[in-house]
């Protein structure tokens, strides 16, 4: 038999029910869950950040730099997973140079190149360009060239020019707040207008997503925060894990209410679609769903998160539990991005039956695809820190 037809027949055997002939290959795969992932880093992490620059929490300021250039490293390959996905992606430009009202992608993609260039390059220059000017002016060889470009050209480091950096850089972090929103709530809107869908067609949906980019994007850059300082051989501040963590708790119960909110707002309306959607959670999606999201990405980090409020003993003991709870969160974010795109696909429109998904290994679409896309942010942001270090930034005189 050929490998096609094999494959369709492996799908169909473990197909349940009747489905049509265009439901037996899902057509969002393990690709697309990892484009909505990437881009709720994105737009959380650089929430982190505006809480130091704008509300003026003083204790994140550790983690400022670090959460822009984390927003930075995973927003530069956000739209990679798409890419790949596409039949020809030497296309893939042109969703950026042709507006189209009727487009929701098309006009995605304004959004973010809007993000891009404008909220986070910007930012970042204005916050690292008069330690630029002093590093370009010490360094030697290829690296004063690179810091003498990069400051485009623009060498003034008098104070007034520096608290022009500053006021600039501080309007251009309020801007980019509702920016964030836009960037994540865009893609949540992609999916919750999609009405021919039960399991998508909810207004909360972007909500959702944005609020659990949040989650995402916090316990990223506690992550980051904690790698970062350990490799450099320096002491991780409680208090800043501490205050990460009561701002992590307080937007994942306002997460958790928010898919509760919906799940129960399903179950009161108990639509057409209502059984097909209560076989499917509590069958296909049962591991995905209540264990990996509800279990270890939310109930575990909530009562752990609430343990280390109190609990003022062992600092080590702490910091590791800090740990652990980041990387469950982001686990949990994951499995909820899996369970709306994959979740979706996996009954028929007939609501009459089940499709089955099998994530393969190698491919355009496959899972050594999806690792490395998410990993190429990881090594851009170790190049970034490496280029643009926070902890050798230059003091401005005030």
């Amino acid at each position: 038999m050929e490998p096609h037809y094999q494959h369709l027949y492996d799908i169909l055997a473990h197909s349940q029910g009747y489905i049509f002939p265009n439901e037996i290959d899902l057509q969002w795969g393990i690709l697309i869950v990892v484009y909505p992932f990437i881009t709720g880093l994105v737009a959380g992490a650089f929430i982190l950040a505006s809480l130091e620059r704008v509300f003026k929490v003083k204790i994140l300021k550790p983690t400022y730099q670090i959460a822009l250039l984390t927003a930075l490293s995973f927003l530069l390959v956000a739209t990679m997973p798409l890419i790949s996905h596409l039949s020809q992606p030497q296309r893939a430009y042109e969703i950026m140079i042709t507006p189209h009202s009727s487009s929701a992608m098309a006009i995605f993609g304004f959004v973010y190149l809007w993000y891009l260039a404008v909220v986070l390059l910007l930012e970042i220059w204005f916050d690292y360009r008069h330690s630029m000017v002093v590093w370009s002016n010490e360094k030697k060889g290829i690296m004063k060239w690179v810091y003498k470009i990069l400051t485009l050209g623009i060498n003034d480091i008098s104070p007034r020019t520096v608290q022009w950096d500053r006021k600039l850089g501080h309007i251009i972090t309020i801007v980019g707040i509702p920016s964030a929103f836009i960037l994540h709530g865009y893609v949540g809107f992609i999916f919750g207008s999609l009405k021919a869908n039960p399991w998508w067609s909810s207004p909360l949906i972007p909500i959702i997503f944005l609020f659990s980019a949040m989650v995402s994007g916090i316990a990223l850059v506690m992550l980051v925060y904690m790698i970062v300082s350990f490799f450099r051989k320096k002491v991780v501040d409680l208090n800043v894990l501490d205050t990460i963590g009561k701002y992590l708790f307080f937007i994942l119960i306002l997460d958790f209410t928010l898919e509760s909110l919906d799940q129960i707002h399903r179950i009161y309306e108990a639509e057409e679609s209502f059984e097909i959607i209560k076989l499917l959670v509590s069958g296909k999606l049962y591991l995905t769903l209540f264990v990996a999201q509800g279990l270890i990405g939310t109930i575990i980090p909530l009562i752990t998160l609430v343990f280390l409020q109190f609990y003022k003993h062992k600092i080590k003991l702490q910091k590791t539990m800090y740990f652990i709870v980041s990387i469950l969160v982001l686990i949990g974010v994951y499995s909820m991005r899996w369970n709306v795109v994959i979740g979706g696909q996996l009954f028929s429109k007939s609501f009459s039956g089940f499709t089955s998904f099998k994530v393969g290994l190698i491919g355009l679409d496959g899972t050594l695809m999806a690792a490395f896309w998410l990993l190429l942010p990881i090594g851009i942001l170790t190049f970034l820190l490496w280029l643009l270090p926070p902890w050798k930034m230059v003091k401005e005189e005030d």
